[in-house]
């Protein structure tokens, strides 16, 4: 019988495995606080302080009052969807902002001054997202801009800035109806103060946001306003209430957050959303671009992210918002504008600039310094971590130290990668069985589905390395193994920090708070000399895993609430079963990387990791068979709804020949797949004999420029897998024309076209010059910008909007050639005209169809008339 091996310090007579090995309900302790740990910081992720009301004046006259700023919400909500150009949007909303202001106006502080500009501004710019650029023109949009003067005669100004119009049919509560309303409520407090603030507070209230961040453009451009700005706060959402994230700061001022740091009540702030947002992985934009591209103008931008499945749906209302929303961001932009308008900084002239990282740890303390600090940061951990660890070895063999910590290594590494083959390979038959998404209302089966096989990965690989690469020569006892192979996760995390700081990524600081927890415990088992005792090391590193898994779960949780809901506008192309598992996959690391080096010390190993795999076949059931994997949910079925996004388009298309008559028409339905599920809803209604087409297989996709499609939003239905329903005409009763006058001779290789535009509507047009043609110039900006590509065609598209009703237009268009061009065959043009909320032009057969889409969908309808012509 093999002699076992004895441990080296006073129990020297107790074998190792009944010192050292741990009983099942350890491991399942250990899971209840990374499972705890999830549950608390997700309420504090939700907790919001209480809302204040009227009643509170007389204690706190100078404080954020939620109710007077609820009261202006339910006008605005009360209106319904305010497009850019419609009637509630260009009248109703903005005659209530306008006399909101001057009842503020008429009750303010005798040695406050105030003033009000009505801003009607036309314009265009050119955006490129997505490597394709666009350019966007906008005429007869509004703001509502207001001035309260500041002490300072040199009028150094910070601007706060809102949207009151949405998309078509949601009322836009948090987006961005309830950024208004704080910022009325702010004005309102600000201008009853006796004393001005040192500088200038500037509120815009901009109209047209929504259509590519026009309204903004035409402020930071043309209001003679814009030019004392020195600073801005934006307000924005792309979800429904929860708390607000500054997830933009800057660029490269850091003293904006330090502004932060001081200012604010309740942090909420992360590097890695800057991060996350300007790598494009979020589908949106905010008019901090505006700002920061055309005015140079640094500024915070802030947006609530909760319950995303609401955003631009008809549940962004009121009824799915609470007063203590309004609170929290109003108690918070108060505090800053306030710090901001008395700082020194907004009237220096020299700056101090650079990046900074900056963090909240779960909305308790809030953490910032520049971008240089933290690099020097993370390589001091990094160092750290791996020195003071293994200086608790020092009287151990170096050989089998090592061996240990490479064991760690390679087991941290290579369960890594096994955990993403295994939540992969899970996603890819969810989807091919027709399965996908079915986490997108019960997102705790993420946990089963992805996070469960993610940690039998890590699991297996160890049980391996445990069972073929154990040294049984090894003066080490199974304690002090375990630890080293701590040492082998703070080597595999080091390589990971000094990556992300390699390579500039400025969120390095979120495994460098992982290290910083577990030199804490090594530090201390070093102070106490923890490290050779039976259990005392392992009560000292749990304490300081306590702090990183309420990092890490709260970083999972974040990212959860964020994605998850996109993937509901992400497109149908991509399969949203393998980001998500990714994610899983990188939230179970994460969490349990610390952890899981312990599983060498159970008992019954196998036993764990079966019960693991039961968890795992269960939630593939319940997701699968049950209806708690059913993905989507009304009103009816859920208090917090989570529809399935649709967009319906009545198209109505008309060809003409090259002398401008009449070829030929056509009518259909144009669907929009906003995600995986998309095309199976739509299937299941349409009639036998009926064709649904994908776009890219269409006929005109291969005859026409850009498939003479009612394109609106370049980006989304380039990427996206579209389809037609071939249908009758829709109603229309007026359309945007885009007539010719005639041709001018500008030399002997360029010719000038000349077109009357006509109609105030919301439209496009795609500009196509054929081979051998050259866009070169036109009446629309000062440069023309480089080309879309779709279908194998070059075409340069415009985007209008129009605010107020106004005259026609003139466009020309210069276009170089080699050789002369026959008639038609110098450019193709596409012009689409698109009605947003004109239901009385829906047709019985579209309202039919309309309705036979589940009430679990949110449809936006609309109607285009689409005109194609060659010159």
């Amino acid at each position: 019988m093999p002699q076992q091996k004895r441990v080296r310090f006073k129990e020297d007579e107790q074998q190792v495995k009944n010192l050292h090995h741990l009983e099942s309900g350890a491991v399942y302790g250990a899971l209840l606080v990374v499972v705890g740990c999830g549950l608390l910081t997700s309420y504090l992720a939700t907790r919001l302080p209480p809302a204040l009301t009227v009643g509170d004046l007389e204690r706190a006259p100078n404080a954020f009052i939620a109710e007077r700023a609820w009261a202006s919400l339910k006008t605005l909500n009360d209106l319904g969807p305010k497009p850019a150009g419609s009637q509630a949007n260009e009248v109703l909303a903005y005659e209530f902002l306008l006399q909101e202001v001057q009842r503020i106006n008429a009750s303010k502080h005798d040695s406050q001054h105030l003033e009000v500009d009505s801003q009607t501004v036309t314009g265009a710019f050119s955006i490129s997202l997505l490597n394709q650029s666009m350019t966007s023109v906008y005429r007869n949009v509004q703001n509502l801009v207001v001035r309260l003067a500041g002490s300072d005669v040199r009028q150094h100004a910070l601007l706060l800035n809102c949207h009151f119009d949405t998309v078509a049919s949601s009322p836009g509560a948090s987006d961005d109806g309830a950024s208004c309303a704080v910022m009325l409520e702010i004005l309102r407090v600000l201008s009853r103060r006796p004393v001005r603030t040192r500088h200038t507070v500037t509120f815009l209230f901009n109209g047209a946001e929504e259509t590519m961040l026009q309204a903004a453009h035409g402020f930071i451009t043309q209001h003679p306003w814009a030019a004392d700005v020195r600073a801005f706060l934006n307000l924005e959402s792309s979800g429904s209430g929860g708390k607000e994230v500054l997830f933009q700061a800057g660029p490269h001022h850091p003293w904006l957050i330090e502004a932060y740091a001081r200012a604010i009540r309740h942090p909420f702030a992360h590097t890695v959303g800057e991060e996350i947002f300007q790598l494009g992985l979020i589908p949106s934009d905010t008019d901090f671009r505006m700002f920061r591209d055309y005015g140079e103008v640094p500024g915070m931008d802030f947006a609530h992210i909760a319950n995303g499945y609401r955003y631009h749906t008809r549940y962004d209302s009121m009824d799915f918002l609470s007063l203590d929303v309004l609170q929290r961001t109003g108690d918070n932009v108060l505090a800053l504008t306030r710090d901001l308008a008395e700082s020194d900084e907004l009237a220096a002239s020299d700056l101090p600039v650079g990046e900074t990282v900056f963090f909240d740890f779960i909305g308790l303390a809030f953490v910032h310094y520049s971008a240089s600090s933290g690099r020097l940061i993370n390589l001091a951990v990094v160092v750290l971590s791996l020195i003071v660890p293994l200086i608790c070895f020092a009287r151990a063999r170096f050989d089998d130290v090592l061996r240990e910590v490479i064991v760690g290594l390679v087991g941290t590494v290579f369960g890594t990668v096994f955990s993403i083959i295994a939540c992969t390979t899970i996603a890819r038959q969810l989807d091919f069985f027709g399965k996908s998404m079915t986490w997108y209302t019960n997102t705790h089966l993420i946990l089963g589905l992805y996070c469960c096989p993610a940690l039998l990965s890590h699991c297996f690989v160890y049980l391996f390395l445990t069972t073929f690469y154990t040294n049984s020569k090894s003066n080490l006892s199974l304690g002090q193994m375990t630890q080293a192979r701590l040492v082998g996760v703070n080597v595999f995390w080091s390589a990971v920090t000094l990556a992300a700081t390699v390579a500039g990524y400025r969120s390095g600081y979120i495994p460098m708070v992982l290290l910083v927890c577990s030199l804490a415990s090594s530090t201390l088992n070093l102070l106490f000399n923890a490290s050779r005792t039976h259990r005392a090391w392992m009560y000292i590193h749990l304490a300081g895993q306590l702090p990183a898994l309420l990092w890490a779960t709260n970083f999972y949780n974040v990212l959860i609430a964020l994605f998850v809901p996109i993937t509901g506008r992400f497109g149908g192309s991509r399969n949203p079963e393998v980001f998500i598992s990714l994610l899983a996959a990188g939230g179970t690391l994460l969490c349990c990387s610390y952890l899981i080096p312990f599983i060498a010390q159970l008992r019954k190993m196998m036993n764990f990791t079966a019960k693991l795999s039961a968890i795992t076949v269960l939630t593939l059931v319940l997701a699968c068979l049950s209806p708690l994997g059913m993905p989507y949910r009304d009103e009816s079925m859920a208090t917090e709804p989570t529809p399935q996004r649709h967009y319906v388009t009545h198209t109505f298309r008309v060809f003409h020949d090259e002398f401008g008559l009449y070829k030929s028409t056509d009518a259909g339905f144009f669907f929009q797949e906003m995600d995986r599920n998309t095309r199976a809803t739509i299937e299941e209604f349409v009639a036998p004999g009926e064709s649904l087409t994908p776009m890219r297989q269409m006929d005109s996709c291969r005859a026409e420029l850009f498939c003479a499609l009612p394109f609106y939003s370049l980006w989304h239905q380039m990427r996206f897998n579209n389809y037609w329903l071939p249908g009758p005409e829709p109603l229309y009763d007026n359309m945007v024309t885009m007539a010719y006058l005639g041709t001018e001779q500008l030399d002997s290789h360029t010719q000038r076209l000349v077109f009357a535009m006509e109609g105030s509507i919301q439209s496009s047009i795609v500009v196509g010059p054929k081979e051998g043609v050259q866009l070169v110039g036109w009446s629309l900006l000062d440069h023309v910008p480089r080309p879309a590509k779709f279908g194998g065609r070059e075409g340069h598209f415009v985007f209008i909007t129009h605010g107020l009703p106004g005259k026609a237009w003139n466009v020309t268009l210069d276009l170089r050639y080699d050789q002369p061009k026959p008639t038609g065959e110098l450019v193709d043009i596409v012009v689409t005209t698109k009605f947003w909320e004109y239901h009385h032009m829906h047709t019985p057969e579209f309202e039919q169809l309309l309705a036979k889409f589940p009430s679990w969908s949110h449809v936006v309808p609309s109607v285009a008339l689409v005109s194609v012509f060659p010159l």
